[in-house]
């Protein structure tokens, strides 16, 4: 390990270091007892050398999730301090938040672990905190977030890139920094060896912080930051077909799918409000922040169901949701190939279907007997590609067959960038988040948008061209602003959603960060804003608006205005707007979901008390819950939430943390450790306390099926001299260890 000679910056030594501990920990592989002497070898070297940062937190910067300011001397003193340097546009950054959120699960704020989110913006619209607040709740931020809006810290601790972690020790001496995704297992060791040396030295302090989530407010339309919207294709007799049109909408930040009428009459409500991932009944299914939606006829849906790296099928005859590609874990693969959940996604953001003749190069002498096939194309945002999934066996470009059900890549190579070329492969795409389809032109129009930029794809040879927005240089990706204009000369903030009007021939797009919808005349290539009136006359503001759809006649955009939790109808034709008030015809809070929930929660009590001591100075109880599986093909579900929480006898009991997950990697066991009283403040007319309540909500599998189970633990506390013995002592301690049996059949609790 290298220290800073004279005139070397500090921060680049760091980066250097845990670089070369990084590779050291690759070629230890799987040892653990290597990887942990590797690591505790250089906290030593890194506490004895490392100064403290002087960079501090500026004043007057906005804070989130706390009541006041934090600093790295006072408030954040005595904690190891994870620094997430993020930007709320960044897909990347988004793939962060599940790990620290795993990370502050493991070690809660007391026992000396502080992650504290640093928002560095890329555009000017993420400087804004009334929107880096409706991004934190959004992507559910439970840790404290700075609008860093000067990019201070950023330029004081020379960080390069996003997302960039970087742990201090207790003085706020640096110790690693981690750049990019996918390092968690490197994070985990190197918090938990961090806390555990400091603590060996005492330097640990387990003062809490002062937390306070910000909370959704008041959401009148029942939804909550609904992003793409996509209405239903007749099955029959064309656009005049007298077939009442369908809206799906994703709710994203209620995990759920809607589909309404074009008056806005709730027909489903599909999944929510707790994300997860689960197949099955209209009840039953859970999502993760879906996104794109898009329809197959007027019976199936499919969904960029994008926390989740998964694509849904949403069956309406059948009332019934399934798993089409992705398991819900995160992937990384960039060629594809596979079906089903063998394939891995990355964050898709957007889903189109295309119909298609085979592209073999045939003669049909009767074009209108040639069977069209169905593809399933996927703006995969995580990865920086387009790909797809044949919905049918299907001869595509240069000839290539692909079986049914297979998912693969098609365009992009997988960098980022703003790149067009013939070559399909050869191309490459920036975060696209947004997909509409000219079916007369076979091109697929997408919003890519972190170049700010509308590009499209030749869907009869995968040709990749620009539209409008963004910059002749692929490699820039910061071209952007508000102007109108043709091809380069526009220029865009962050597009989210794209649709094409095949009666006018534009193009509309969200232009998210700008808060604007516009369109581009696909002859010429120009770019301009369009504007709405609202009733009283006023220009109609919107907020991040993410997705927009077309009616079937073309004179009516559905605008999904994300932020302010709304869904908006455009006139086209004379520029009116007007919101669209759902009805929800069943009371939120009687909602099925609600009801289902509830009754399906198992009560189960040990067979003997937890004794304690009456006459004891101080007492704590330590429960161990260990889940076991009878059945070898039950599991906890990877990636899927497994949520506990604590309910206490009276405010006087307390413990560290009364709720969280668990977390599947870890034994799949929950320790919990609870403080009663004082036995002065615990007898009341000689009663003993009402039970403990530990709760479960969990997410398992056998195989291919997927299923919930809620059960409720209540555990009696008895004082008893009889067990205990009568004379007065200091302390006492109790200890009970629970075995959890869980199986799709039956769940039993037996006390070891």
């Amino acid at each position: 390990m290298s220290t800073s000679p004279e005139g070397q910056d500090m921060m680049e030594v760091l980066a250097c270091n845990s670089n070369q501990l990084a590779d050291d920990l690759l070629s230890a592989g799987t040892n653990a007892g290597k990887r942990q002497k590797l690591v505790l070898d250089y906290l030593k070297v890194a506490d004895r050398d490392g100064k403290s940062v002087t960079a501090e937190f500026p004043d007057g910067l906005d804070w989130f999730n706390v009541t006041e300011s934090l600093t790295m001397q006072g408030s954040l003193r005595g904690k190891v301090v994870v620094l997430d340097f993020f930007t709320y546009c960044c897909i990347n950054c988004m793939h962060i938040l599940p790990n620290l959120k795993r990370l502050e699960q493991l070690y809660p704020i007391e026992e000396g672990l502080a992650v504290i989110g640093v928002h560095s913006a890329k555009f000017k619209n993420e400087k804004d905190s009334n929107n880096i607040r409706a991004a934190v709740e959004r992507y559910e931020i439970s840790h404290p977030v700075v609008n860093d809006n000067v990019s201070a810290m950023w330029r004081k601790l020379r960080v390069q890139c996003w997302p960039t972690l970087m742990i201090l020790g207790p003085r706020a001496n640096p110790l690693f920094v981690i750049m990019g995704e996918g390092n968690f297992e490197d994070l985990k060791l190197y918090v938990g060896s961090a806390i555990r040396f400091y603590k060996e030295k005492g330097e640990i302090q387990r003062h809490s912080l002062p937390l306070n989530l910000s909370g959704p407010g008041t959401i009148a339309s029942n939804m909550k930051y609904p992003a793409k919207i996509a209405c239903s294709v007749p099955t029959a007799g064309g656009v005049d077909s007298n077939e009442e049109p369908l809206f799906a909408i994703s709710d994203s930040g209620n995990h759920r799918i809607l589909i309404i009428d074009s008056v806005g009459t709730v027909l489903h409500k599909i999944g929510g409000k707790q994300s997860g991932f689960l197949d099955g009944n209209f009840t039953k299914a859970r999502f993760n922040a879906p996104q794109g939606v898009t329809f197959q006829g007027s019976d199936v849906l499919f969904v960029a169901d994008n926390e989740n790296h998964a694509i849904r099928r949403i069956d309406l005859k059948s009332r019934l949701v399934s798993t089409v590609a992705g398991n819900g874990t995160q992937g990384n693969d960039r060629t594809g190939g596979r079906t089903g959940r063998d394939q891995l996604l990355s964050s898709p953001w957007d889903v189109a279907v295309y119909s298609t003749r085979d592209l073999d190069m045939s003669f049909h002498a009767d074009e209108a007997v040639v069977p069209s096939k169905d593809v399933l194309l996927i703006a995969m945002a995580g990865i920086h590609q387009i790909w797809a999934i044949f919905l049918d066996d299907t001869i595509w470009w240069k000839f290539k067959k692909y079986s049914a059900g297979t998912c693969c890549a098609i365009a992009g190579s997988g960098h980022e960038q703003n790149r067009n070329t013939s070559y399909p492969h050869s191309a490459a795409f920036a975060q696209p988040s947004g997909l509409a389809i000219n079916r007369v032109a076979k091109e697929v129009y997408l919003a890519d948008s972190e170049s700010s930029a509308i590009r499209k794809i030749s869907l009869t040879d995968g040709k990749v061209m620009a539209v409008a927005g963004g910059d002749r240089n692929p490699l820039d990706l910061f071209a952007f602003g508000d102007v109108d204009g043709k091809q380069y000369a526009a220029k865009f903030q962050h597009p989210l959603g794209v649709a094409y009007n095949p009666k006018d021939s534009y193009i509309y797009f969200a232009d998210t960060y700008n808060h604007k919808i516009k369109k581009i005349d696909i002859t010429t290539n120009c770019a301009t804003t369009c504007e709405f009136r609202e009733a009283n006359g006023s220009i109609r503001r919107f907020n991040e608006p993410a997705g927009l759809c077309l009616d079937r006649t073309g004179q009516l955009l559905y605008i999904a205005d994300t932020n302010n939790h709304e869904l908006l109808v455009a006139n086209l034709a004379d520029g009116s707007i007007r919101p669209l008030k759902l009805n929800f015809r069943v009371p939120e809070e009687l909602d099925s979901v609600g009801e289902n929930r509830r009754s399906a929660i198992t009560t189960l009590k040990p067979t003997r008390p937890i004794k304690m001591h009456p006459d004891a100075g101080q007492s704590s109880l330590r429960l161990t819950f260990n889940m076991t599986f009878p059945g070898q093909a039950t599991k906890l579900t990877d990636g899927a939430p497994q949520q506990w929480s604590l309910e206490l006898p009276t405010t006087e009991w307390s413990c560290d943390c009364t709720k969280g997950t668990i977390d599947t990697g870890s034994g799949q066991s929950l320790r919990l450790l609870i403080v009663p009283p004082v036995n002065d403040a615990l007898q009341l007319n000689g009663n003993d306390p009402s039970p403990i309540a530990v709760n479960f909500k969990l997410n398992l599998c056998e195989g291919d099926i997927c299923f919930p189970k809620e059960l409720t633990v209540l555990l009696e506390v008895q004082y008893s001299t009889s067990e205990v013995g009568h004379s007065k002592v200091e302390r006492y301690d109790a200890q009970e260890t629970y075995e959890l049996q869980l199986s799709r059949a039956n769940v039993s609790l037996h006390q070891q």
